[in-house]
């Protein structure tokens, strides 16, 4: 029963753009070879495709014309079996860890029930095409900010630990540390062996960067390799090394290779370092330099604080030279004598305001006693008022009969009015 419309039902397998059910149960289950061989047509429906990978495990039988191999995915830990005709290998004069492409078949086998790929061409990935995929994702990357200088971290000055990636034993190690330890002989390592070339190189430089990342005593990690071709440098630009170290927080230091060797994980990485033996003297200071410069920077602050001491005593020596410090009590003497001027001028001037003050009074006083009406009673006068007290200033102002008070210089008289007489008459 197929199923033309593509739809899996609750009994059957999709082949492709088919259906064919299988019908089983615990009573009435489903033999082996029904079941591969379903397997064998769903594999065969994939046809021919071309594959990029790195040939490993590469195994000649005698009396056999067949070759085979392993097809391994350069950045990740995943590899396809392949057999391929003996005169189609021994053309290409490949060796382990090779780039090629292989146009193949999958097939399915199904006496042992197991997958591979039947290659029918092999070519080797040549240096400019590496270099045109190197420089494509070299594009993305730096579209990306992965190139940025602003994420760039630096690095500590004296870390606590340094993470060293690199192969086992190598030249590369051996640089980093000696050099490393010269400069700085308590300088603490963790070093990971990995190898730094061929398919497995990838996931075990991620795995170890990982490992170092997680250790938070780690300060910097360091990436080290000698020189090789472009082939041998290639899992150094594998765009899913480079994507692990931009995700790191502890700062990386690549040092791959010699000087004109740029692989992209060089513009990646935090700091890039030439060689190995750069990388050394990046990660750590020089104890013998930095001791110097302890000690030129003590002679600069003892030649500073001396000279600084020096100015201020000639200041002082300047200060007490001057004539108010060589002898202080002649001008607190000038400046008594001013004040004693002062003071005697002071009191002229107070006794002399007095004085004048003392005049204008008695002159005051004699115009008021000129001005009083006692003054004018003296001369003879009198104030003549009524019995009510008001003054009389006109003879019309009393009658006869009336009590008038006439008030002397010295003395009052009471008196009668008699007469009064108009002031024409």
């Amino acid at each position: 029963m197929i199923n033309r419309r593509g739809v899996i039902n609750r009994r059957g397998v999709r082949l492709g753009s088919v259906t064919v059910a299988l019908e089983s149960s615990a009573e009435r289950p489903v033999p082996v070879r029904t079941v591969a061989n379903l397997i064998a047509q769903w594999v065969g429906r994939l046809g021919r495709v071309w594959i990029d990978g790195q040939l490993t495990e590469i195994s000649r039988r005698p009396g056999t014309n067949t070759v085979f191999f392993t097809l391994r995915d350069p950045a990740a830990d995943i590899s396809l079996r392949v057999t391929a005709a003996r005169q189609l290998v021994d053309a290409l004069q490949v060796a382990e860890g090779t780039r090629v492409v292989v146009w193949a078949k999958p097939e399915y086998y199904l006496a042992k029930g197991t997958l591979s790929l039947k290659a029918f061409d092999i070519r080797p990935v040549g240096v400019g095409e590496l270099l045109a995929r190197i420089e494509r994702l070299k594009q993305l990357l730096a579209s990306e900010g992965l190139f940025a200088v602003e994420r760039k971290r630096p690095l500590p000055f004296l870390p606590n630990t340094v993470g060293l990636i690199c192969g086992r034993g190598s030249a590369a190690e051996r640089d980093v540390l000696e050099n490393a330890k010269r400069r700085w002989p308590a300088v603490n390592f963790r070093v990971e062996a990995v190898a730094v070339q061929g398919p497995y190189a990838v996931p075990e430089i991620t795995q170890a960067l990982q490992i170092l990342e997680a250790d938070r005593s780690v300060d910097v990690i360091v990436i080290a390799r000698g020189g090789g071709s472009v082939e041998d440098l290639l899992p150094f630009s594998d765009e899913a090394l480079l994507r692990a170290v931009a995700k790191c927080f502890t700062p990386v230091v690549s040092a791959i290779g010699h000087e004109p060797d740029t692989p992209l994980l060089d513009l990646v990485a935090d700091v890039r370092a030439s060689t190995p033996t750069d990388a050394g003297k990046l990660v750590v200071p020089d104890v013998a330099e930095e001791q110097r410069r302890v000690v030129q920077l003590r002679d600069r602050a003892r030649r500073s604080v001396a000279a600084m001491i020096d100015r201020e005593q000639h200041a002082l020596a300047a200060l007490r030279a001057r004539p108010s410090l060589a002898v202080p009590h002649r001008d607190l003497d000038r400046r008594g004598v001013e004040i004693n001027e002062l003071a005697a001028r002071a009191a002229r001037c107070l006794t002399s305001s007095l004085d004048r003050a003392a005049d204008e009074v008695v002159h005051v006083l004699a115009r008021v006693r000129s001005l009083s009406p006692s003054a004018t009673l003296e001369r003879g006068y009198a104030i003549v008022q009524d019995d009510a007290g008001h003054v009389v200033k006109a003879a019309a102002q009393t009658a006869p009969g009336k009590q008038l008070q006439i008030r002397l210089a010295s003395g009052r008289i009471a008196a009668d009015v008699t007469q009064i007489t108009a002031a024409g008459d």
